[in-house]
């Protein structure tokens, strides 16, 4: 194939985001940056780059190797550890349905304000993929393959940073997870056990678990409101989440409210991976709220430390958040390597 620039004639093939129905009957259309719509070329692009451990200064991991496929694009440890065995100071976020964060600030903190700036930190962060983007794009143009890959997928076979990190978040876009049981209750398609939806009495009874306002109800099937928030974590805060990229105190302890879906496969949970189970969150809601100057009013029971479940609510609960995880987007094979 010509592998010039000048690509006559020539254009990727369009491949619009497949919107599942429990979407499309509650929410509005994803956001689709006017100069990076989804083209078959560059999804194919950007699914061989997040896999590829060519983006590290070693050679040694990619960002797969943080946002696994089997683990809800996230690595089940409290922490990542980076390419010189050096832990960061945050859990993996799980990539799922991030075309739908309709405010485009993502990472805990909020400090990546849209999906393709959000693919450009972990490659020169000191502590993750520890390169340089110039020795990247050094290495990809240098590659038997690379080059006719981007020319396919953007018309040009000369990689760049802005090319390479767009690639990327078109195949993070396509990672949307909306079949789980509770996608199918609500579609018709399934029935609930009477503890599942006693469960869901409870995350909405503001007088129970009051769950709904950061993190949604039916209606809102992304089940967050990708707002920031301090859940009451700490009285004094070590990291200082929004309020660090802000410079606002008012901001401080403040993190993204992350998806309730697929908790069955995303644990360690909370922005550093404190709570290993799911038991121990929903302990720290009844019982367990520190508080702070920043506080979420949302945190109605903070006088007595929550909002104070009793043991078969705790089950209940419970039982209703795993019906919010998805199987089939675990073993999807567009989401493997």
């Amino acid at each position: 194939m010509n592998c010039s620039n000048d690509d006559s004639g020539y254009e990727p093939t369009p491949q619009p985001l497949s919107i599942p129905e429990i979407f499309s009957d509650n929410i509005i259309p994803p956001v689709i940056p006017t100069d990076n719509r989804q083209t078959l070329e560059g999804v194919a692009l950007g699914k061989k780059l997040f896999f590829d451990e060519i983006l590290s200064a070693d050679g040694t991991k990619s960002c797969a190797s943080c946002h696994s496929p089997q683990s809800a694009f996230t690595d089940n440890s409290p922490t990542s550890i980076g390419i010189d065995g050096i832990a960061g100071i945050r859990n993996s976020m799980p990539i799922f349905n991030l075309a739908w964060n309709y405010n485009e600030r993502f990472t805990w903190d909020g400090k990546e304000l849209s999906l393709e700036r959000q693919a450009e930190e972990p490659v020169q962060n000191p502590i993750e993929l520890h390169s340089n983007w110039d020795n990247v794009i050094e290495r990809l143009q240098a590659h038997p393959e690379y080059p006719e890959l981007f020319r396919l997928a953007f018309k040009t076979s000369t990689i760049t940073k802005e090319l390479t990190t767009k690639a990327i978040a078109q195949f993070e876009r396509t990672l949307i997870s909306a079949n789980s049981k509770f996608d199918r209750y609500s579609l018709g398609q399934a029935t609930l056990t009477s503890q599942e939806l006693n469960g869901l009495d409870i995350f909405l009874r503001e007088d129970k678990g009051d769950c709904f306002h950061c993190h949604g109800n039916p209606n809102n099937p992304l089940w967050t409101d990708n707002d920031f928030h301090n859940n009451g974590l700490d009285s004094n805060f070590s990291d200082l989440g929004l309020g660090a990229v802000t410079g606002d105190p008012n901001d401080n302890g403040k993190f993204r409210s992350p998806s309730l879906r697929n908790l069955a496969y995303t644990a360690p949970y909370m922005h550093d991976g404190r709570f290993t189970t799911l038991d121990e969150v929903i302990d720290h809601y009844s019982e367990g709220l520190q508080n702070s100057p920043t506080i979420d009013p949302l945190m109605k029971q903070l006088a007595q430390g929550g909002v104070q479940l009793t043991l078969q609510e705790k089950a209940d609960l419970k039982a209703f958040l795993l019906t919010l995880s998805d199987p089939s987007f675990l073993n999807n094979p567009d989401f493997h390597n």
